[in-house]
């Protein structure tokens, strides 16, 4: 899927404002003296790095899934590009509250935090799937690198059921700890090739790490919409897809994926840390661990998607959304971005 730049649809009214940051660059503007692309590239850059749980996506036949996965773009608690209306109120309209800006979303289906050699199954091939390595090599191609990139990825690497050999199943601890162990090499690695392109830069760049999801409280919600479909046969009739393609998701496996994902949330917060200290005499860079959406609840029905009972729904995506925006405040303070006064 290609990723493609959503620029703020009224910017040019807002920095007409006096009041405005950017009045001075609308100045120019008017005068000639600077062109629109180049009032676009001075607006702060938003990037989401992430798996479909940044996405507004849901899991039903094969074909439908990989046309979804190919052409899905906005419609989720990061970037919701639609009409202004009953839907998701998502970190892209809060944010325009307070400025234009630029967004780019990466986030792909089935992405996972890897090796940048490891080679790809051949389902994700077809869902044109790109990894975080993939992510981090389309961001530090752009030229116009972002002021502010959020990361929220990893929930793929929790299926620690997925291709375990069957000795480990009722044994899982060295495989737990492997995988964590794993985890923590890889996506450091990333995002240290991701902060050495934001060193050579002139603004400021903010990074924030978001922790995975709420496993616990999720499969409260996974529950719930489970006993509705044994009651319905009509409801989330793609509910039982998702074992095919996150084994862990099973009820037997559950309690080892939540715990997981609570170690990766440690790991993911002492890589917020390690990368701070390394980064303590770097005045223009920003990394923060967020527990936003660690902490979020999606523990009812509703909190999840119609047809898979696995992807968020629409209910779902603005838990999301608020609970990442409320985390943002030091990132945007960071970046010169503040909220009004009034």
């Amino acid at each position: 899927m290609k990723s493609v730049p959503v620029i703020s649809s009224n910017f040019l009214e807002c920095i007409a404002d006096p009041a405005s940051r950017f009045h001075a660059v609308y100045l120019s503007y008017r005068n000639g003296k600077v062109t629109k692309n180049e009032v676009v590239a001075r607006l702060p850059h938003v990037a989401m790095l992430g798996d479909s749980v940044c996405m507004g996506i849901y899991i039903s036949w094969p074909w439908s899934t990989f046309w979804r996965a190919h052409t899905s773009h906005g419609g989720n608690w990061f970037l919701d590009n639609g009409p202004v209306g009953p839907g998701i109120h998502s970190v892209s309209r809060r944010l325009e509250e307070i400025t234009p800006f630029v967004a780019i979303e990466y986030a792909g289906i089935g992405a996972m935090v890897d090796q940048e050699r490891d080679r790809q199954n051949v389902f994700r091939r077809i869902l044109g799937t790109r990894n975080f390595s993939g992510q981090i090599n389309r961001l530090l191609r752009t030229k116009r690198f972002p002021d502010l990139i959020l990361v929220s990825i990893g929930h793929n690497n929790v299926d620690w059921a997925w291709r375990c050999p069957p000795g480990e199943l009722n044994a899982p601890e060295r495989r737990l700890n492997r995988q964590s162990k794993e985890f923590r090499e890889n996506y450091g690695r990333e995002l240290r090739r991701l902060l050495g392109r934001a060193q050579r830069e002139r603004h400021r760049v903010a990074v924030v790490v978001f922790g995975l999801i709420n496993f616990e409280l999720y499969f409260k919600g996974r529950e719930a919409a489970e006993r509705l479909r044994q009651l319905d046969k009509s409801l989330y009739p793609h509910l039982e897809t998702t074992y095919k393609y996150l084994l862990s998701f099973h009820p037997a496996y559950r309690r080892n994926l939540i715990r997981l994902a609570s170690i990766v949330n440690e790991e993911l917060r002492a890589i917020g840390e390690e990368l701070n200290r390394e980064l303590a005499d770097t005045e223009n860079i920003q990394v923060r661990y967020s527990d936003a959406l660690a902490t979020a609840d999606l523990s009812r029905a509703e909190l999840l998607h119609p047809i898979d009972g696995w992807h968020a729904s629409v209910e779902g995506h603005n838990v999301l959304a608020e609970a990442a925006f409320s985390d943002l405040g030091p990132s945007l303070e960071f970046l010169g971005i503040n909220r009004p006064s009034h």
